[in-house]
């Protein structure tokens, strides 16, 4: 019977075997205990479930591995509080940046994404890149407006990454010249 194993039996089963009964049994056993205390140090319960997923999601996978010190509950405790703390970090920033893209969006100006895009169709800049030879168009597409790394880009358009990188220099520096 799962339910008579002890946390350390579950542990080692999960580790070694990927017993998938055992698992569930250690996730009835914390998961609602983990749950709580996280959300003594969180409201949003959609983080804290995320986080108490992540948890368990790290003992499944042998990401944090249990070395028979202390109790199960003080190192599933450890994991989730760690885990809490980078999805907040991470939530802080994001959270910041929604709050100030929303204050931008309710300006009645014109964005600067508009400006460039509308430059790009009927203004100069569309001039100055149509005037670049194919293969420094190709590297911007590829930098820019796709937004790939120099390597991603060296492997896309089958040159090295020193090569997109001296056409990159020539392009910006060619429209820099045409936009003057």
């Amino acid at each position: 019977m799962s339910d008579t194993r002890s946390d350390g039996e579950l542990l080692r089963a999960v580790a070694a075997d990927a017993d998938r009964r055992a698992f569930e049994e250690l996730y009835r056993r914390y998961a609602p205990w983990l749950r709580a205390r996280l959300r003594g140090r969180c409201a949003d319960v959609g983080v804290v479930d995320d986080v108490v997923q992540e948890t368990f999601l790290a003992v499944w996978r042998g990401k944090a591995r249990y070395r028979e010190e202390g109790d199960v509950a003080g190192w599933l405790w450890r994991i989730g509080s760690r885990r809490l703390v980078d999805a907040l970090r991470g939530d802080g920033a994001r959270g910041r940046l929604r709050q100030a893209l929303a204050r931008l969006r309710h300006r009645d100006e014109v964005s600067a994404e508009e400006r460039v895009l509308a430059g790009v169709e009927h203004g100069d800049l569309a001039g100055a890149l149509v005037r670049l030879s194919p293969e420094l168009r190709a590297v911007l597409q590829a930098t820019v407006i796709d937004g790939l790394t120099t390597r991603e880009a060296a492997v896309l358009l089958g040159i090295p990454p020193g090569t997109v990188k001296t056409r990159a220099m020539r392009a910006r520096k060619q429209l820099r010249e045409a936009l003057a």
